[in-house]
């Protein structure tokens, strides 16, 4: 379970000036990053900083840019040993109040231009995008300097183990060459 967002990083944007940027510096504490861990299923979570600014953009949107740092610990998918990563990114939202519809009739959907552009809420959860910055920027498969992974070998009790080399794709195919082949000697 992530932690909640304290009421200061939820900002109301009827609330927000449009004539200058509202600053916000996040430092969530030892227990906000324990339970972040937790639901990333990290080993732990040494230390984040998100801070930047929310300003209009154009007259009836909003964008928000900051800069995340954190460092995070989590176990290497080779060896299991724990694998410390530092994350350094420049998020970047924009809110908009309105964003074209597709049509339920078109039949190809393109991607929006901007990626980060979302719609236009009542509220801009700050912490709720630093989690989701978070855990897009975390290494899927860290692994430990020098950790290569063996030949795998996997089995069910009482068959033969079925190596690396059984599976690659035309294993099977350079079997039967070779042993047409030899027929075709004699």
């Amino acid at each position: 379970m992530s932690p909640s967002a304290s009421p200061s990083t939820v900002y109301r944007v009827a609330d927000l000036p449009q004539n200058r940027a509202t600053l916000f510096d996040i430092r969530p504490t030892a227990t906000d990053l324990s339970a972040l861990a937790e639901a990333l299923d990290l080993s732990a979570i040494r230390k984040v900083i998100f801070s930047g600014e929310i300003r209009a953009h154009g007259e009836n949107d909003w964008e928000l840019i900051g800069k995340l740092g954190a460092t995070v610990v989590q176990p290497c998918v080779v060896t299991l040993n724990p694998v410390t990563t530092r994350i350094d990114d420049k998020i970047e939202r924009r809110f908009l109040a309105h964003i074209p519809e597709i049509g339920e009739e078109d039949e190809e959907v393109e991607m929006p231009e901007d990626e980060n552009a979302e719609l236009l809420e009542s509220h801009i959860d700050v912490t709720s995008i630093l989690h989701e910055a978070l855990a897009l920027n975390i290494p899927q498969f860290p692994r430990a300097e020098g950790a290569e992974m063996q030949e795998a070998v996997f089995t069910e009790a009482g068959k033969k183990a079925m190596t690396d080399e059984d599976v690659r794709p035309f294993a099977g195919l350079a079997a039967l060459r070779d042993q047409l082949g030899s027929k075709d000697d004699k």
